[in-house]
């Protein structure tokens, strides 16, 4: 038995289709919403909620592997359970930022997890993906609403990565030898700019989306009412205001784990044109 974690996610639910379309089974999605889990036929749907530790444990039954994204939850209450469980392997999604940026609050944090993980006696591989096509999404209503997108660093490049890799590269560590005690850094083919992408979205559209850069002082006081401000400066500087060579390195490792090219973000952009519709 295979567990996902997040499965209605954009991650959990792509690593599900794959599972299930190369004939991996048993197969068992955890969702915080059973009603709008739309799972391939004879995934099994466990409902519950990080946040309530106990409603977790009924869905380990009989798991040997897990997929786990971190800060969902007690990650140390969730780890344990895993192991009380039986679990043999945990495939965790983590951040690039632990190597990148680890000064920032959030990297330490998930570095503490890994850690967690890597002490906890089950085999493990961690996956550090760097920033997803899908944080556009923050831009649809804009963009439905026919209203310009206000983004700053415009022209900061970062290879962007498609949730469905990173969902690729935990469907091989979950299903094919040699991939425990690894650790993946996981990046697009290619770097984007914030101006890019809305141009790629527009594309996809079929119509123009106006764009226009804004300031560090702008998009902080609109991110940190929804994020708080410790959170905003962070998400701030791994996006712009502290890049490193470290976070702008294109890497290959989508096409060496998987044996398939790393998507595009014009690719998720297409896929996705019509929540922007």
């Amino acid at each position: 038995m295979i567990l996902v974690t997040g499965a209605t996610g954009n991650m959990g639910s792509a690593l599900l289709r794959e599972l299930h379309g190369c004939g991996v089974g048993p197969l068992r999605g955890f969702t915080r919403d059973a009603a709008r889990a739309v799972f391939p036929e004879g995934v099994e749907t466990v409902e519950g909620d990080f946040a309530e530790p106990e409603s977790f444990e009924p869905a380990l039954d009989g798991v040997r592997s897990l997929f786990l994204v971190s800060r969902l939850g007690s990650d140390a209450d969730i780890l344990e359970a895993a192991r009380l469980a039986g679990v043999e392997h945990v495939v965790l999604v983590s951040s690039i930022t632990v190597q990148t940026h680890p000064h920032l609050g959030p990297a330490g944090e998930n570095l503490a997890v890994e850690r967690l993980l890597q002490d906890s006696g089950m085999a493990w591989t961690i996956l550090r993906p760097t920033q997803f096509a899908s944080n556009a999404l923050m831009w649809a209503a804009s963009i439905r609403a026919r209203e310009t997108v206000r983004a700053p660093y415009a022209d900061t490049g970062l290879p962007t990565i498609h949730p469905a890799d990173i969902a690729s590269v935990a469907r091989v560590a979950l299903t094919e030898p040699g991939h425990q005690g690894r650790t993946y850094a996981l990046t697009g083919p290619q770097s984007v700019t914030a101006r890019q992408q809305v141009e790629a979205i527009a594309a996809a559209l079929g119509r123009e989306v106006p764009f226009i850069e804004i300031s560090r002082q702008e998009a902080h006081a609109q991110m940190a009412v929804v994020f708080g401000d410790e959170a905003a400066e962070a998400v701030l500087d791994v996006t712009g205001g502290d890049v490193n060579d470290e976070l702008l390195v294109v890497r290959d490792t989508v096409s060496r784990v998987t044996g398939s090219p790393a998507r595009p973000f014009h690719q998720w952009a297409a896929e996705n044109a019509d929540i922007f519709r």
